[in-house]
């Protein structure tokens, strides 16, 4: 491929691309292990694992490059001197800083019961690397975290935290030894390795089996009554009690959503555990349960995130819930899930919902791969993999998202632990008989954005000087450096200026 000029009256990038086929990582190199994929996975184990480190801006003049490559490299890390007026170039990207877009919370993983068993199923060297490797100023800086609240597909068992049978007021509500014993004591790891507060997000995939229609967990089923009912106000008061449970563990939550994929729970005989919402029933819930409720108890502060689930729901979804002033008083952001994106045009989906209700933030609250039929479970070393992340995140984010979190923080060999035998793939894959984890292309590709788009960074205009297969992303950063993010079908890199 032809060099690329980045050139604008503030920030100049020039980056030439070559073949690199080594695997420099920043400041400690890739234990590069190939398996039947078309890429390499990192090995890590108790006293070894590669690390871009801390990365520190270029003198004036210069920039710094940061490359991934389906060849092997991983965030490797060049500097070179910025040219001005550069000629010859086959493609010229261009940032443009007057044109300003939304700012950026963060990029994460969801610590589930299935992340927390493969973390604790290592040694205590090598589980304090994993979480190191996401949350570590010398890792990739994950600063935002999806917690499910109680059990999900990816547990060992179906609980709620209220399983006792018309208990509307709540009173054996206690928090499950998957919370106590495993996510918790993790939460705290990462937080102590974090330099800044993260940012937790609450999502819950069912209520108690007792307060639904149809009796169990899974399966298509929604609460009994009506918005107002006492199944509905005890489930907003279950929200109250697991924040103030998590409190006593001295965590607390940026944001809650109302529900994982409420559509899932419409579906006859959906496989695993699912609580039904219409848009109609989710906004008089907001509005007469939830909403007050959290209104009026000391988390007042916390975020409500609608939706929760696939983008092609807006702006549906959005118009029903937002143009009711009751509701939409307490919604702060929308989430959506990737898993049918190609079928939902960013620009009809997304762009569509920011220009309808510009004062609701966008985010992306789970992705993996894997999940299809037709192409299942863990792939140790899938590059295409890697690139559609890649390509979905720079598409979300040219879209207004506000961030990105991918789902399991770690799973096994066999993308488990998961009662319902729904084995997808993740980041990283334990395997805990030799007490080594893989850290998988996609990892390299959420790290390009969560490594250097820190929170508060701004999406800036970018302008291509000739029509091509590159995807560009743009933003300036608090400290005032631009990070330009680059993906073609050869080559994926970020740099910062």
């Amino acid at each position: 491929m032809a060099g690329i000029t980045t050139y604008t009256l503030f920030i100049v990038c020039i980056v030439s691309t070559g073949v690199i086929t080594h695997t420099q990582a920043g400041s400690k190199s890739c234990e590069a292990r190939m398996f039947s994929e078309d890429s390499v996975v990192c090995e890590c184990n108790a006293t070894h694992c590669d690390s871009v480190g801390k990365v520190t801006l270029p003198a004036v003049g210069q920039f710094v490059t940061f490359l991934t490559s389906e060849a092997g490299s991983r965030l490797h890390q060049e500097q070179g001197q910025v040219q001005r007026n550069s000629t010859g170039a086959a493609v010229r990207i261009t940032l443009v800083p007057q044109q300003k877009y939304q700012h950026v919370q963060g990029f994460g993983g969801a610590m589930t019961d299935a992340a927390a068993i493969n973390i604790l199923s290592l040694s205590t060297g090598a589980q304090d690397q994993l979480l190191r490797q996401y949350f570590s100023p010398e890792g990739i800086e994950y600063n935002t975290v999806r917690v499910p609240m109680a059990s999900c597909d990816f547990s060992t068992r179906l609980y709620t935290y209220a399983d006792t049978p018309g208990d509307y007021s709540l009173l054996n509500f206690t928090l499950a030894k998957e919370d106590t014993h495993m996510k918790i004591p993790l939460l705290q790891q990462a937080q102590a390795l974090s330099p800044r507060p993260l940012s937790l997000l609450a999502s819950a995939w069912s209520s108690p089996a007792w307060m639904k229609t149809n009796g169990e967990l899974m399966g298509k089923g929604s609460l009994k009554g009506k918005p107002g009912g006492k199944e509905y106000k005890a489930w907003a008061q279950y929200y109250i009690m697991f924040l103030e449970e998590y409190e006593k563990h001295n965590i607390s939550f940026w944001a809650l959503s109302t529900g994982n994929e409420p559509t899932s729970g419409e579906l006859t005989n959906y496989s695993f555990q699912a609580l039904g919402f219409t848009p109609e029933q989710q906004r008089d819930w907001l509005a007469l349960d939830l909403g007050p409720a959290l209104h009026s108890s000391p988390y007042a502060k916390t975020r409500v995130i609608i939706l929760d689930d696939q983008r092609l729901l807006l702006p549906h979804w959005a118009k029903v819930v937002l143009s009711d002033i009751h509701a939409a008083r307490y919604v702060h952001g929308i989430g959506v899930h990737w898993y049918w994106d190609r079928y939902a045009p960013a620009d009809i989906t997304l762009g569509t919902t920011h220009d309808l209700y510009p004062e609701y933030f966008l985010f992306g609250t789970e992705a993996c791969s894997g999940w299809s039929s037709l192409d299942r479970g863990v792939r140790l070393g899938s590059w295409r993999r890697a690139e559609d992340y890649a390509h979905d995140i720079i598409e979300d984010l040219n879209n207004h998202v506000t961030g990105w979190m991918d789902w399991n923080l770690a799973l096994d060999l066999g993308g488990g632990p998961n009662w319902a035998k729904n084995f997808v793939d993740s980041s990283i894959i334990v395997d805990s008989s030799r007490d080594v984890f893989y850290k998988q292309p996609t990892f390299y590709s959420m790290a390009h954005f969560s490594k250097f788009l820190w929170e508060g960074s701004q999406r800036v205009g970018v302008s291509v000087s000739k029509h091509s297969a590159l995807e560009t992303t743009a933003f300036i950063r608090p400290d005032g450096s631009a990070v330009l993010i680059v993906l073609n079908s050869f080559w994926f890199g970020c740099f910062v200026c």
